[in-house]
């Protein structure tokens, strides 16, 4: 079993680095989609991210903690649940910001949101599979 103990100094630049590459291509992409402005959208994007960065800090460690109490390893499917829950977490942290942001419903948030999701989720998955195998060679 591969036990991760991680530094602030690496856990704050594995989450900064997770949401500079999400904001370089989740922007444009989200400008295209919704026909906002790229202003707009990377102002939105970029608020989430930040949120991003807190939940992101904060939940790979209770994960880290979770995984040296419980021993399991970190298989497809519990990377796939570390993915999930990540991602419900911040749902429910951004919809109120991005239906404020664009003067909209909570609903039309959500639905936005889970649009944001659907690109987030398979990023986020691969980003940490990536990152975690980079940092065995590395470390």
């Amino acid at each position: 079993m591969q036990v991760y103990e991680r530094s602030l100094t690496e856990r704050t630049f594995h989450a900064l680095l997770f949401e500079i590459l999400a904001i370089g291509i989740s922007a444009p992409l989200a400008a295209w989609i919704t026909g906002q402005s790229i202003l707009s959208m990377g102002v939105l994007t970029a608020v989430i991210a930040t949120m991003a960065v807190l939940w992101n800090m904060t939940y790979n460690w209770l994960f880290d903690k979770l995984q040296a109490r419980y021993g399991f390893d970190r298989t497809l499917w519990i990377r796939v649940a570390h993915a999930c829950g990540f991602e419900l977490g911040l749902i429910f942290a951004a919809i109120p910001f991005v239906a404020w942001w664009l003067d909209t419903t909570l609903w039309h948030a959500l639905v936005l949101d889970i649009g944001l999701v659907l690109f987030y989720l398979p990023y986020a998955f691969f980003f940490n599979l990536g990152y975690d195998k980079l940092r065995q060679r590395l470390v």
